[in-house]
């Protein structure tokens, strides 16, 4: 067995790329959440509209938003066991940004489900910025993932 890929031995390569695989859905999800939100906040509660959008959410989460954090986590809790988790300081700090990540996820689908519900917790313009979390997450996920800084 690799020393460099564990306990996965050979399947660490497959569970590494599909791991990588439902990331980009994941991240998709998160990116479209708050803009969907965006564009419902303009509706007005209840109406035909307001219902559409928190029915296209809703969808959001339940078909890719929530299969895919399930995946992203089995799948890098997989990989990152068996490559080693006590001896790579830089991984460590991926999951620290994953677990906050995943916060920002049930923050963000609470915020949808309040809005479903005719509230509008956050403010248009918030919801914008809010847009750009998982990108800046991102951005730092790869970079940890890809030069392996400590």
């Amino acid at each position: 067995m690799n020393a460099l890929v564990g306990w996965l031995g050979d399947s660490y390569s497959w569970v590494r790329a599909f791991h990588v695989i439902v990331t980009f859905y994941w991240v998709a999800g998160l990116f479209m959440l708050p803009r969907y939100l965006a564009y419902q906040h303009g509706e007005v509660p209840g109406s035909v509209e307001d219902r559409k959008w928190s029915e296209r959410t809703a969808r959001l989460r339940r078909i890719i938003m929530t299969p895919s954090l399930i995946a992203v986590w089995a799948l890098g809790l997989l990989a990152a066991t068996s490559y080693g988790l006590a001896s790579a300081g830089w991984l460590h700090v991926k999951i620290t940004i994953v677990l906050l990540l995943t916060g920002y996820h049930g923050w963000m689908v609470a915020q949808s489900k309040k809005m479903a519900a005719g509230g509008r917790p956050v403010s248009e313009k918030a919801l914008r910025l809010l847009n750009e979390v998982p990108a800046v997450a991102l951005i730092a996920i790869v970079l940890l993932a890809t030069l392996k800084p400590f």
